[in-house]
């Protein structure tokens, strides 16, 4: 029971990653609270889901302020929530390039000024931001999902300063995914899957489990020195 009392907030929380951690988390005795877009047919047990767009700001202060609430705190934030719109550049729209930015940075933007500030007030928390493999080496098509997921590594390395002014206890870290299998490869044909897999000096694609097996360790006390990090889970990708 690793996180035992802590109140945790993952967005993009109940599918993929986000799920299994959300899921991870419950199990180690944290309160959990998972946000989507959308309410999912069924919320798993233990889990308080919410729905949630983190590209609206106003919705995400009402969020926070109706979770501390109910909560008196958070604890620990994942922020997760993410999509992709590929196209090559020279063919991608204005409403492909604003929809993934607005979602995958000003969603991350959107609630941690709120959250940050608050565990800064009360002297400790965690923040774990969710970039990519592509936000370190970039990918063909993916201008605005690369570019988005490296400025959060960017936002992490600030804001593990910013929030550790004054003594404050708040660790900040990013965990860049590599290849895992969620909903959004089982799209990819096969043929693709199978170079891709062969790319990764382990041999094999990711789980989900994998980055939530991530984040439960920076979320923990087990990683009480580590901040301003970014852990690459990608079975070598990023040597």
């Amino acid at each position: 029971m690793k996180l035992k009392g802590k109140v945790a907030v993952i967005t993009g929380g109940t599918r993929g990653i986000g799920l299994a951690c959300s899921e991870l988390f419950a199990k180690e005795g944290a309160t959990v609270i998972a946000c989507a877009t959308s309410a999912p047919q069924v919320c798993p047990e233990g889990i308080e889901c919410r729905v949630l767009n983190v590209a609206d700001r106003a919705a995400c202060l009402a969020f926070f302020d109706d979770v501390v609430a109910k909560h008196g705190k958070i604890d620990i934030l994942v922020n997760n929530a993410g999509i992709t719109r590929d196209a090559m550049t020279r063919k991608m729209t204005d409403e492909q390039w604003d929809l993934v930015v607005d979602v995958n940075l000003n969603g991350v933007f959107n609630l941690t000024r709120h959250v940050g500030a608050a565990m800064q007030a009360q002297g400790h928390g965690v923040i774990i931001n969710m970039s990519s493999l592509a936000g370190e080496i970039g990918n063909i098509g993916q201008a605005n999902y690369s570019a988005a997921k490296a400025a959060v590594i960017g936002l992490t390395k600030t804001w593990a300063k910013e929030f550790a002014l004054k003594g404050s206890q708040v660790r900040v870290n990013c965990i860049t995914p590599g290849f895992i299998t969620t909903d959004m490869v089982k799209s990819v044909p096969q043929e693709v899957v199978d170079k891709l897999t062969a790319s990764v000096p382990l041999g094999k694609m990711g789980r989900a489990e994998d980055i939530a097996n991530c984040a439960l360790f920076l979320a923990c006390d087990d990683s009480a020195y580590i901040t301003g990090q970014v852990i690459g889970v990608n079975g070598g990708m990023s040597m």
